[in-house]
């Protein structure tokens, strides 16, 4: 048993993985990667559509890396992983034979093995006339007499590709059926069509000279195309829960754009991610992933340091005036549902509004005849929101926005409605505090109205982050029952389109009291 530390541990040392080892050693990263030794295009000579390295033996391409990526501080050891855990700080990985790492974090790029239909001669000639892939071996075997074993109906698809190359294609599609459509489409193009179970390739060495079929046939044939089923190298992942992807060549790893799984701790990259990935994919995925593990390591870092010294890592009056000055626009201007469905019943009098942002739902009370005083912690934001009164013509006195910071102003009114939307802050802010101050604002006979999430949206990042439910939020408010009485407390949806534009249903917590 020997332990070691790592920044990263990179689980596979093919194309992805020896990119992405090479961003991170490039940053000083302490990295080992582990490497199985069976890349999946161990099978072919030679390496196409890669730039700079057309016809290249893929060996050579790996031989090349590892060399690259020890340039860089690099470790490359040989070994396969039985299990990988989460700790305290990171992840523990075990190889088989029980030798164990730690790192704070593991890229996975183990990629896939093809697993062939079982027909005599097909797995012997598997990456030199048995092909899977036009583009990276279609050009060689171009004008030639080309055949392609269908074994789904996404072998039809591979047909039409094949069809580009030569036009004499002839498709094996014994146990899949196509549709009439796939027969004209085929037919029109003068592929050949043959319904007889392949029984072997025939030839010698690698090359083929036949694809015999049930009936007898012997189908002169020069190579031949087929999709074979991918099988990821995943298992010592499986009992983690990860996110996946369901496609219709199976279930893969799910990633953001970065290469980040569900849990921030393990990245992937490569076929494991996407089985249609060819070489320099893989190695643009690496890079990409690499790359951006090592942002988040650098951010981990700098956290870390500002704790050390007791500081706060942000102070929310930096943190919000970054964010609004950092962007034309933060909210979409328009007030929000939770908010107007429930202040439309109320009596217009005077309001403050808490975290007001640029305004909208401030305007908006001001139009239903309110007199608001609405505050935030952003001067970008206060400015935008004074502008966006103007641009509507709701007068000053109707309305008056305050660049203030919750803890500290104080204007010594009371109000007929104090409301707070969505006042979370990513960076440290006594939330339930400043609505405790809010309740102390709202003067007998007035509201409180609070609206929160109750849930993240769905296009946000996965978090751990508990929201309150209404009846918590009352509760955490602690305010004396004997002084006020609880009208609303429910979770209510609300129509909302996010950043990509995909519209959703958002839960919001909405709490409204009264003060006797």
């Amino acid at each position: 048993m020997a332990d070691s530390r790592w920044d990263v541990v990179v689980i596979g040392g093919g194309p992805a993985g020896l990119a992405a080892a090479l961003m991170l050693g490039r940053s000083r990263r302490r990295v080992l990667v582990v490497d199985a030794g069976s890349p999946r295009n161990r099978f072919a000579a030679h390496m196409h559509g890669v730039l700079g390295n057309e016809g290249v033996d893929p060996a050579e391409l790996l031989a090349r890396g590892r060399d690259e990526v020890a340039a860089f501080g690099v470790e490359v050891s040989e070994g396969t992983v039985d299990r990988v855990d989460l700790i305290d700080g990171g992840v523990r990985v075990e190889l088989a034979g029980g030798v164990t790492h730690e790192a704070r974090a593991v890229l996975v790029a183990t990629g896939i093995t093809d697993d062939l239909p079982p027909v005599p001669g097909l797995a012997e000639r598997w990456g030199a006339t048995v092909l899977h892939c036009p583009y990276c071996h279609g050009w060689e075997v171009r004008d030639g007499r080309l055949g392609v074993l269908v074994t789904s109906p996404l072998g039809f698809h591979q047909a039409e590709l094949v069809r580009q190359l030569s036009d004499r294609v002839t498709v094996f599609a014994a146990g899949v059926e196509p549709d009439e459509v796939t027969r004209r489409r085929l037919r029109a193009r003068g592929v050949e069509l043959v319904g007889s179970p392949v029984t072997e390739i025939a030839g010698e060495g690698a090359a083929i000279e036949a694809v015999r079929t049930a009936d007898g046939t012997a189908h002169l044939i020069d190579a031949l195309f087929t999709v074979a089923q991918p099988r990821t190298h995943g298992a010592f992942l499986s009992h983690l829960d990860l996110a996946r992807n369901e496609t219709p060549f199976g279930s893969y790893l799910a990633v953001d754009q970065a290469g980040k799984t569900s849990d921030d701790g393990i990245w992937a990259a490569g076929n494991v991610v996407n089985p249609m990935a060819n070489v320099p994919m893989s190695i643009g995925a690496g890079t990409m992933a690499g790359a951006a593990l090592n942002g988040w390591l650098v951010t981990q870092d700098f956290d870390a340091a500002v704790a050390s010294q007791g500081w706060p890592q942000v102070a929310p009056a930096d943190f919000w005036e970054d964010r609004y000055a950092g962007s034309d626009r933060v909210w979409s201007g328009r007030p929000n549902h939770s908010v107007t469905r429930v202040a439309r019943d109320l009596r217009a009098g005077t309001a403050l509004e808490l975290g007001c942002g640029e305004g909208a739902d401030a305007l908006w009370l001001a139009q239903q005849g309110w007199e608001v005083t609405a505050i935030d912690i952003s001067p970008t934001a206060i400015r935008r929101a004074t502008e966006a009164a103007r641009a509507v013509g709701v007068p000053p006195e109707r309305v008056r926005f305050v660049a203030a910071d919750l803890a500290e102003w104080s204007d010594g009114q009371t109000y007929d409605l104090v409301t707070a939307g969505f006042l979370h802050s990513p960076v440290e802010l006594d939330r339930t505090a400043a609505l405790r101050r809010a309740a102390g604002r709202v003067r007998p006979g007035g509201h409180l109205l609070v609206v929160s999430h109750a849930a993240a949206p769905p296009w946000a990042d996965a978090h751990d982050h508990h929201f309150l439910t209404p009846s918590e939020e009352v509760d955490a408010l602690g305010l004396d029952p004997a002084s006020w009485q609880v009208l609303i407390a429910e979770v209510r949806g609300r129509p909302a389109t996010g950043p990509d534009g995909r519209e959703a249903v958002l839960d919001d917590s909405v709490i409204l009291l009264r003060r006797e």
